[in-house]
């Protein structure tokens, strides 16, 4: 027997109806997992203040060893919420605005 994939479900309530996409729903997931840390909030505090900013940058600002800095980076890129633009020989992370707003969407729809 094989797994049913259901990809979309509609939760009755009331007035107000609430229909899921999982795999939306995942990836909100991901990304609220990724943002519900301390140092990663600092972080993203300090990329949004300005604009965009260096590994390098980030883990001075911060006074954290290079390779932690570097592993919460890898966290929020990988949900999606810094995106890189490299130049030259630097990498800068800035903020992934639509994002955030995809996400933060999604989490409206699931209180109201």
């Amino acid at each position: 027997m094989g797994k049913t994939n259901i990809e979309r479900v509609s939760l009755k309530n009331g007035a107000h109806d609430a229909h899921l996409d999982y795999v939306e729903l995942r990836k909100a997931a991901l990304v609220l997992r990724a943002v519900n840390h301390k140092l990663r909030q600092k972080m993203l505090d300090l990329i949004e203040e300005n604009k965009r900013m260096t590994v390098t940058e980030i883990y001075v600002k911060l006074r954290l060893e290079q390779s932690v800095a570097s592993q919460h980076l890898a966290i929020l890129r990988n949900a999606g919420v810094v995106q890189t633009e490299r130049d030259g020989k630097f990498i800068f992370y800035s903020v992934n605005r639509s994002r955030i707003g995809q996400i933060s969407s999604l989490v409206e729809e699931l209180a109201a």
